[in-house]
Formats: C-alpha cells, sequence, structure tokens
C-alpha cells in the first residue's frame, strides 16, 4: 500500500489509523531518513491504540515501553545499536512475542532478528513534491 502526505498532520493520522486496526503481537518496523516524521508516525500509531502520555522516541534507552492504551505499545529505536546482541540484553524477544504491539525505528540494522510476520513502513521524502510531501509505503510481510 502506498499513501502519500503532504504535512505532518497527514502523516501522524496514517499512523493512528494503523494503531486503531492493530492487533495483539503486531510488529511493525519503521525505516526512513532522520527528518522524515518517523516520530510523528509513531506519536500517530500510540494514538490510536489510545495512549494518551506523550511519545518520543527512546534514543537512549533502546525501548520505551507504554502501558496506558487498549494494548501495550512498546516503542523501540535501534539506532545507536552497535550489535545486535544488544538487544537481547533488553528482552528484545520477550516484547516482539509478546500480546502487545511493538514499533522499531530503524528495524534495517537489525534485519537478521525480526519476525517473519511484520508490517513495514517505509516513508520517504520527495521535496521535488514539496518540503513536508511524505511518500508512506506499508508492505504485510507473513
Amino acid at each position: 500500500m502506498l499513501i502519500e502526505t503532504h504535512n505532518p498532520k497527514e502523516t501522524f493520522r496514517v499512523g493512528m489509523k494503523l494503531g486503531e486496526e492493530a492487533y495483539p503481537g503486531q510488529v511493525f518496523t519503521l525505516t526512513g531518513d532522520l527528518g522524515v516524521g518517523k516520530t510523528v508516525f509513531t506519536q500517530g500509531l500510540a494514538k490510536g491504540l489510545g495512549i494518551e502520555e506523550p511519545v518520543s522516541s527512546p534514543t537512549f534507552t533502546i525501548v520505551q515501553v507504554y502501558d496506558g492504551g487498549r494494548l501495550p505499545f512498546c516503542h523501540f529505536d535501534v539506532y545507536r545499536i552497535s550489535d545486535v546482541e544488544e538487544m537481547e540484553e533488553v528482552g528484545f524477544d520477550d516484547y516482539v512475542m509478546g500480546d502487545g504491539v511493538s514499533l522499531i525505528e530503524w528495524a534495517d540494522l537489525i534485519k537478521e532478528i525480526l519476525p517473519a510476520k511484520r508490517t513495514e513502513v517505509l516513508i520517504e521524502k520527495d521535496l521535488e513534491r514539496g518540503f513536508d510531501y511524505r511518500r508512506i509505503t506499508i508492505e504485510e510481510l507473513e
């Protein structure tokens, strides 16, 4: 599925819609360059799950867990990991195999340990289409 957005509010709404439809155990992988709106998308997903507390990238803690919604939400940011084994240390499998919803930013850095069944989300800019234009590609993998 390909979705085009033209401002951060639209990108937020795409995430929110996916959060509203998310099911227990669903894993989202999120990739895209710096500044494409990954955090905005993630905030929308959390809102769709019913999470009211502020959501930001857990850059220095690798994972942040939010329990205030209809499903637990595990938000990973793996940008700073140097070795996939670090994910084992934070209990990656326990989170991803649990009943909550997981979102992994910079997921391409840990491809070898991602579950086969996941929802891949790629956000891209195209400055020729405008500063706030985003192309969001969503693909279900089984």
